[in-house]
């Protein structure tokens, strides 16, 4: 269907239209947006907070994550909401508390800014995730970390598919 003149009143929004030329204001690319995950196993301390490393990146187009040795973070670039989460699998733990928390630090100040779950009840191959959309200041840094109460060291799954942390922009 060509137009000469478009009025609203007249589109059948139901139709399919083929434009030729340039549309503007429409769409998006939810930028910035990284997915970071680790690279192979972690081992964790017995009832120890440790900072989940993330070190390798499977995209960060607008270097907003850092993956450098003790950092695995993501650093807000511009304010907005943001979608970010999270996964984190254990590997062969016996059962007992195993915590994973994404912490955000805003002005100096470091807050839990979400649960991404207290596996417990079973053993082995669990994985503690969550997401959520947030509202972000320029500055505002997000990290994982992770804690369990097992007797002695345990590990955790590395790989794209087991223990990742990501995020994108949404569009308003």
């Amino acid at each position: 269907m060509a137009f000469s003149k478009i009025i609203a009143e007249s589109m059948d929004l139901t139709d399919t239209y083929a434009f030729t030329g340039t549309v503007t204001g429409a769409g998006g690319d939810n930028k910035p947006m990284f997915l970071a995950y680790q690279s192979s196993g972690q081992s964790l301390a017995t009832v120890t907070t440790t900072r989940v490393v993330f070190d390798t990146e499977e995209f960060d187009a607008d270097n907003v994550f850092t993956n450098t040795s003790g950092n695995y973070k993501f650093t807000v670039p511009s304010a907005g909401k943001y979608w970010i989460y999270v996964s984190v699998s254990k590997n062969s733990f016996s059962g007992n508390a195993f915590e994973v928390l994404l912490k955000r630090t805003r002005s100096s100040t470091e807050t839990v800014a979400m649960n991404c779950g207290a596996g417990g009840t079973g053993d082995s191959e669990e994985v503690a995730g969550n997401g959520k959309i947030f509202e972000c200041l320029v500055g505002d840094e997000f990290h994982v970390t992770a804690k369990h109460e097992d007797s002695g060291n345990r590990s955790l799954y590395g790989g794209l598919n087991y223990t990742f942390f990501g995020a994108y922009k949404i569009l308003e």
